[in-house]
């Protein structure tokens, strides 16, 4: 470890970390010492008496208790799997340009090289320790000095951790950008192999696994009433290492930061702008791309080269982003992969499980789309599938399908029926109030509108999120949520068959996957987003059938329409205008503006 001065304080925190450790030792050890002692003085006839032996008989068996209890905790610590990043294993004949430049950057930075990369569907870089183990087998060539027959041996020879990098950086940041970027991190392999900071790290991550063992739901009471002390146990340590461990982490940080200043520093200040740019766009394309081609049971297979097209279509609308589109004319950083697209593909679906939930391989009922094909196969899908819901709530409400000279015969499904119900003048009462209508009911309490609830059952007028529109959509916007309510509750299709297992496969079992999503994207929409988008997508689909709109992809807002190639951005302030107010005025001027006839009947889902 160098002379940095966070090096030098980073150690005197481990040192802190691992005195709390011995002193942990020396309590459960202090019963069985004075307990030696006084069977001692009994062996020389020094400590005799009834006292004496009343001492010797309480404390021997409360001391071989404390001892096993001990040994049980330290077992427990020792073998219990500290938790590991969900990433996408980067071998080096995968990649060997990337591993040359990890290696340049650590011989430059004189510190051990990571012993292997990985990705992340995320924008972050990081340092992973994964020596435990349970995490797997070290590198080659490092396994005989860690399974050798010594323990000075695997002091002596410490593997270095691995490096783990984020997926959108290696397509949206240039080589030079990249090597700036990951400057930092790879410095910190410096303090990571000083013993006493390793040993520290160890310690602490093994009583974090300890308190997540103990925490894990237990059916049988023997074992859930011993984890329970282990864990009391490991969350008092915890708490005592809580704060040397916080410091000790800031101070590797600064020596690492410290060491890496000499390294590209001028690209480096570029490269960070990079890294916030990537974010924004990731967020985005996650969110309104990815997230509803997974609630369709489709997953994007190519995010990381999606987010390029995100953040390039960016700089076209922002003029403070003109200047980062001209760096696409450099090497891109996923150069250094020789397939690229295999990579991103394993990358995307372990963002799909760990973003949305999905299973762990495709299947029928989870397959990879390609962005060519997301307007036709999702977007399109997902509006006519949204219609359909639609007009089979309406239908269970008992709503009458659109009357007038123009309107079908056949009772088909059209735009007209819905604005009709949502635009009925007698029952435009906004959620929340209860003036009395004439016939001295409520209004809107129609069979058309608010259907008859079973006793005690909340009314959805009276929902906070539904205040301030008219009743139709009140009852219209509860009806549909608790539509989706029930179609997410049903049995979920069978797990995809292990015959096409993904790239990340053997990755995954490493981690615990049983709360999935682990980073969930979105709360739960509301039952007014849900109208919203319900009552979009009957639009989308009248202005496709009766219009000659089609589908479209924006890559930073998602699913759109498109009118003779164009883009429609001032659909959405019309769709709140009728929820709200129950007005279809402006609506229906839009509609007649562009062409598209609601009396006719749409093609649904």
């Amino acid at each position: 470890m160098g002379v940095e001065a966070g090096a030098q304080a980073a150690r005197a925190r481990a040192l802190a970390v691992l005195r709390i450790r011995s002193r942990a030792l020396a309590v459960a050890l202090l019963p069985a010492a004075v307990a030696v002692i006084l069977l001692a003085g009994a062996a020389g006839d020094r400590l005799e008496g009834p006292v004496w032996d009343t001492a010797r008989w309480v404390l021997t068996p409360f001391a071989v208790l404390v001892l096993l209890a001990a040994a049980g905790i330290a077992l427990v610590v020792a073998r219990a799997r500290p938790a590991m990043s969900p990433t996408v294993p980067v071998t080096e004949e995968a990649a060997p340009d990337l591993y040359r430049m990890v290696r340049d950057l650590a011989d430059r930075l004189d510190v051990p090289a990571p012993s292997a990369i990985a990705l992340t569907p995320d924008c972050d870089s990081w340092l992973e320790d994964r020596t435990h183990p349970a995490h797997g087998p070290p590198p080659a060539e490092e396994h005989h000095d860690i399974a050798g027959a010594g323990r000075q041996a695997h002091r002596r020879h410490p593997v270095a951790p691995v490096l783990v990098i984020g997926s959108p950086f290696l397509w949206w940041m240039r080589v030079g950008e990249l090597r700036a970027v990951l400057a930092p991190v790879i410095a910190g392999t410096g303090p990571s192999a000083h013993p006493d900071i390793a040993a520290a790290r160890r310690f602490v991550r093994g009583l974090d696994a300890a308190v997540a063992v103990a925490s894990a739901p237990r059916r049988e009471p023997v074992s859930r009433a011993v984890l329970a002390g282990v864990g009391w146990v490991a969350r008092l340590l915890l708490r005592g290492c809580r704060v040397h461990a916080g410091e000790m982490e800031r101070g590797v940080a600064a020596a690492a930061a410290e060491r890496a200043q000499a390294v590209d520093y001028g690209l480096r200040i570029v490269a960070q702008e990079q890294v916030g740019l990537a974010y924004a766009g990731w967020d985005r394309l996650l969110t309104r791309v990815a997230l509803p081609a997974w609630r369709m049971g489709r997953w994007p297979s190519r995010l990381d080269a999606g987010v390029v097209a995100a953040l390039t279509e960016l700089s076209r609308r922002d003029r403070l982003a003109e200047g980062f589109a001209s760096r696409l004319g450099e090497r891109p950083a996923c150069d250094l992969l020789e397939e690229p697209g295999t990579v991103d593909e394993a990358a995307s679906l372990l963002a799909a499980r760990l973003f949305h939930g999905g299973p762990a391989g495709s299947g029928p009922d989870w397959s990879p789309v390609d962005w060519s094909e997301y307007p036709d196969e999702v977007v399109d899908r997902k509006w006519r599938l949204d219609a359909a819901r639609l007009h089979r709530v309406l239908d269970t409400m008992g709503v009458r399908p659109a009357s007038g000279p123009t309107a079908p015969a056949t009772g088909a499904p059209t735009l007209s029926r819905v604005l009709d119900h949502l635009a009925d003048p007698g029952t435009a009462r906004t959620a929340g109030s209860t003036p009395a209508d004439p016939a001295g009911g409520p209004a809107g309490s129609g069979p058309d509108t608010a259907p008859a609830r079973t006793p005690g059952a909340p009314d959805p007028l009276d929902d906070e999120d539904l205040s301030g529109t008219t009743a139709p959509s009140a009852t219209l916007a509860a009806r549909l949520s608790a539509e989706l309510a029930r179609e997410e509750a049903a049995p979920s299709p069978a797990a995809p068959s292990p015959a096409s297992p993904s790239p990340a496969s053997d990755a995954a079992a490493l981690w615990d996957d049983r709360a999935l999503p682990l980073f969930p994207l979105q709360p739960p929409r509301t039952a007014r987003e849900l109208l919203a988008d319900h009552l979009t997508a009957m639009v989308c689909c009248a202005a496709m059938d009766t219009a000659g709109a089609a589908p479209g992809l924006d890559w930073l807002d998602g699913p759109t329409l498109l009118i003779d190639g164009e883009r429609t951005a001032d659909l959405a302030p019309k769709v709140l205008t009728l929820i709200e107010d129950g007005d279809a005025t402006p609506l229906r001027v839009w509609l007649s503006q562009l062409g598209i006839r609601p009396e006719k009947p749409v093609r649904l889902g």
